[in-house]
C-alpha cells in the first residue's frame, strides 16, 4: 500500500493577497462624527487634525480627521437625510467606507 504525505501549506508559501505599502487614511461613515471623534480622542489618544463641515463650506457632510502616530482616520457623517452617506449608514450601519494606501492602489477601496 502506498501512502502519500501531505505537507500543509504555510503562510510563507502563499503570495501576499493584500500588498500595501502603508495606509494614507481610513474613512468611516458614522451616524454622529462629532461624538465618534470625541470617543477616539478620549479613549484611544487620537488628536484632531482637520475638520470640514458647514463652517468650511461643505453643505452635505461633516468630517473630522484624527491622527495617532501613522494612523489617520476620517470620520464622516451626513448632515441631511437621503444623501449617499445617509443611505449607506441606513443600510450598513457605522463602518469603514474606504481605505487608501500610500500608493493609491488599495484593492479594498470602495
Amino acid at each position: 500500500m502506498n501512502t502519500a504525505e501531505v505537507m500543509p501549506k504555510t503562510a510563507q508559501d502563499q503570495p501576499d493577497f493584500l500588498p500595501l505599502n502603508g495606509t494614507d487614511y481610513v474613512e468611516f461613515y458614522v451616524g454622529n462624527a462629532k461624538q465618534a471623534a470625541h470617543f477616539y480622542k478620549t479613549a484611544f489618544g487620537f488628536q484632531s487634525l482637520a475638520y470640514a463641515g458647514p463652517e468650511t463650506g461643505v453643505k452635505d457632510r461633516a468630517s473630522y480627521v484624527l491622527v495617532q502616530n501613522k494612523l489617520r482616520f476620517v470620520l464622516t457623517t451626513p448632515l441631511r437625510p437621503g444623501n449617499e452617506i445617509a443611505r449607506h449608514i441606513d443600510e450598513h450601519g457605522d463602518g469603514v467606507k474606504s481605505a487608501r494606501d500610500l500608493g493609491g492602489r488599495c484593492p479594498l477601496c470602495i
